[in-house]
Parts: structure tokens; C-alpha cells; sequence
């Protein structure tokens, strides 16, 4: 890319900005402007936080979301609302990752997982164009691009399908268990098959991967209500039927620490603003984020995050 197509790109970001703000305000969602820096971290095994010090002995965080701010918002009686952010993830840097990155995020009030889906399918389509969407669950993903059903596997018949792929792993990820060897195969063979000539949505992960969604029972079997679009091979979207229990809420949080602490990591300080808006009621809702700038980056066929956004984070 040249940087006069560079140029071009940038005011077509700006031009998008715009187009996405409109996309919200035609649909009476409106716009809110949460914190960057919390006191409490958003708290998941896998992704790190920058921190910072607030005169050089208070710690505070770099959301990765804002999500647990729009929560409070809506607990305190917002309606449905959206954020335009940036957001910041520690170790995440490459052709599709930057440290610092562009998220819309958004919740409706009273909307089915099918509706939200719908919704988000639309404004993807307001950058890529009228691309056609097709769903499958995670299990029947599962079985269509890599062969197996995970509900009859155990630890060591996952762990022999990824030797016998010859998939890359690293040492302690049979001890991590199920859901550790379950990712590996979905980020080796099948998220790059998702999605070439269309919208791919990947709904109903297994209930040990709810994070912050809610649970049902969806073709015999406990499922999150919780999905995510790919296009060309690259996560788009991610979206749930947002958990309203500031208990079982509570409790996902501690075993995420206690997760990250196996890992090598370091236990994150809970919110405890949200869960006491959880606790004070938050209306049933769906909620989604999706990475603007991975969406730039489809629309300029761009080979690179550093080709949409102003400065990458070598020259920022």
C-alpha cells in the first residue's frame, strides 16, 4: 500500500466513523462514553491488561472492553446504547493485532441472540458490502472442518487428533484440559476455513466457554448462547446473551483467576462496581463487540491492521 492509498484509507475510516454512528442512530441506539482506565480489571484467562499508575502507587487498568461500564449504564436504566472505543490488550501485536485497537460494542434490551446476530450481520454488511451469512454451531462446525464431535472426546482423544494432525502445541496444554486442546483445533483448522465467500457465524460454544454469556440447552446438549462471524479466515465479531447472575457472574471471574494463575499469570482485581450492578438488576439483553479496524481491513483488502489505522503500535 502507498501512502497516498494509505491517505485515501484514512479518510475512508473517518468517512466509516460516521457511517457506523449513523447505522446506531437510525435504530435509536445510543452513543455513551465509558472510562478507559478502571479501577477493577475485566477479568478472562487469555487476555492480558496494560496497566497504570495513577501517582505512582495506585494501579489502575486499560479496558479491553468497555463492557463493564455500558453494564452499569444500562442497570442504572440507559436503554440501549453503543461505545465507539478504543480498547488495549497487553501481547497482542501482528498483522492482524495491534496493543491498541478500534471496537464498536454495543447491547440491546429484550433481543433474542437470532436478532442480535441479524443486527450484527447488517452493519458488518455497512463496510463489506451484501455479503450472504451462514450459521452452524460449534459442534457442527466441529465435525464438518475438522472431523470430530467433541462431545465424545475426552482429553486424550483430543490431544491424540492433535498429534496425529500434526498441529503445534505447547507443553502444558494437555494439563489445561478440554477447552485449552478445543481452542488449538479451532484456531489451527477450522478458523481458517470460516468464512471465504461469506458471513460465518459460529453460535452455541460449549458451556465451559460461556465467559459472560448465558446458558441453555440447544440439540441435546448445554450450550452458551454466545456466537462469533468470520470473514476470509478473521474473527469479526463476538456477541452474547449477556449472563444477568452477579453470583454465578461472581464465580466465573474467581475461576478465571484461578485459571490465569496456572497459567503464569497474575490474578486481576475484581469489578466490583459491575457485579454490584448485576446484583441491582441488569435487564435481559444481547451484547456485541466488533473490531473496526479488522472490518477497514477487509474493506481495502489490506494485508496488514497497520495499513487502516494512523499508527501502528512500532510508530505510535
Amino acid at each position: 500500500m502507498t501512502h497516498l492509498d494509505k491517505l485515501q484509507c484514512l479518510k475512508d475510516r473517518a468517512h466509516m466513523l460516521k457511517q457506523a454512528r449513523s447505522f446506531f442512530d437510525s435504530l435509536q441506539v445510543l452513543e455513551v462514553d465509558c472510562p478507559i482506565i478502571t479501577i477493577g480489571a475485566p477479568v478472562d484467562a487469555h487476555i492480558d491488561l496494560i496497566s497504570v499508575n495513577y501517582q505512582n502507587h495506585e494501579k489502575r487498568y486499560m479496558h479491553s472492553s468497555p463492557e463493564y461500564g455500558m453494564k452499569r449504564l444500562i442497570a442504572e436504566g440507559m436503554g440501549d446504547i453503543y461505545q465507539l472505543s478504543h480498547v488495549f490488550r497487553d501481547g497482542e501485536y501482528g498483522t492482524k493485532h495491534n496493543p491498541e485497537f478500534t471496537m464498536a460494542e454495543w447491547y440491546r434490551l429484550g433481543f433474542t441472540l437470532q436478532q442480535l446476530i441479524q443486527e450484527t450481520v447488517e452493519f458488518i454488511q455497512l463496510f463489506l458490502g451484501q455479503i450472504p451469512s451462514r450459521l452452524l454451531s460449534y459442534r457442527q462446525a466441529l465435525m464438518h472442518y475438522a472431523g470430530i464431535d467433541y462431545t465424545q472426546m475426552d482429553v486424550d482423544g483430543l490431544f491424540y487428533y492433535i498429534q496425529t494432525h500434526s498441529i503445534p502445541f505447547y507443553p502444558s496444554i494437555k494439563e489445561e484440559g478440554k477447552d485449552a486442546l478445543l481452542n488449538l483445533i479451532l484456531g489451527t483448522v477450522v478458523e481458517p476455513q470460516l468464512g471465504q465467500d461469506e458471513l460465518f457465524i459460529l453460535a452455541y460454544y460449549p458451556a465451559s466457554q460461556a465467559a459472560l454469556a448465558k446458558k441453555r440447552w440447544h440439540d441435546n446438549e448445554e450450550v452458551a448462547e454466545r456466537f462469533e462471524i468470520y470473514y476470509q479466515g478473521i474473527e469479526l465479531a463476538n456477541g452474547y446473551h449477556e449472563l444477568t447472575n452477579s453470583q454465578e457472574q461472581r464465580q466465573r471471574f474467581l475461576e478465571a483467576n484461578v485459571l490465569r494463575q496456572a497459567l503464569g499469570k497474575h490474578s486481576l482485581p475484581l469489578d466490583e462496581f459491575f457485579l454490584n450492578a448485576l446484583q441491582k438488576g441488569l435487564p435481559d439483553c444481547c451484547g456485541v463487540a466488533v473490531g473496526f479496524d479488522r472490518l477497514m481491513m477487509l474493506r481495502h483488502q489490506a494485508t496488514s491492521l497497520a495499513q487502516v489505522i494512523a499508527w501502528d503500535w512500532s510508530q505510535a
